[in-house]
């Protein structure tokens, strides 16, 4: 699980650094950070299907409080955690800690991939309409030259 975030966090990056000089290779990288989110998403699934506990639908409230709060920092999702641990009334309705920091975590896994695939959608229409690095240099040459 660590591999697989650390894999879509470099990617994310080798990606940015690559589009200066290489829109393909930045859309290469895009798509295997979005393969690595999926790859988390699969094992933090799987965690909670072993356990046997819950994997919360798309329209649970606990998963909306969450993607409202838009946390930015882990202390922000520690107390989403908290606060959510603390708002079950009764032990039959009480979450375990582990149940609710899996399905916050496929949350935000999910907030993720839509974010990478509007990034990608954007990148292969950038790269429809403008090119690659060569297409534009030989664009340049030219125009500078006149023909």
């Amino acid at each position: 699980m660590v591999q697989a975030a650390r894999s879509a966090v470099q990617n994310i990056a080798e990606g940015s650094q690559a589009s200066a000089t290489s829109k393909k290779i930045e859309l290469k990288l895009t798509g295997i950070a979005r393969a690595s989110l999926e790859e988390l998403k699969l094992d933090y699934e799987d965690f909670l299907r072993q356990r046997g506990l819950s994997l919360w639908e798309r329209d649970d409230p606990r998963r909306k409080d969450l993607i409202a709060r838009r946390p930015k920092t882990l202390p922000d999702f520690s107390r989403w955690v908290y606060d959510t641990r603390s708002t079950s009334s009764t032990e039959s309705t009480m979450s375990t800690f582990s149940e609710i920091v899996a399905n916050g975590a496929l949350s935000l896994i999910n907030v993720a991939g839509y974010l990478l695939d509007r990034q990608l959608s954007a990148q292969m229409e950038s790269f429809c309409r403008e090119g690659g690095f060569s297409e534009r240099l030989y664009r340049l040459r030219k125009t500078r030259r006149g023909y």
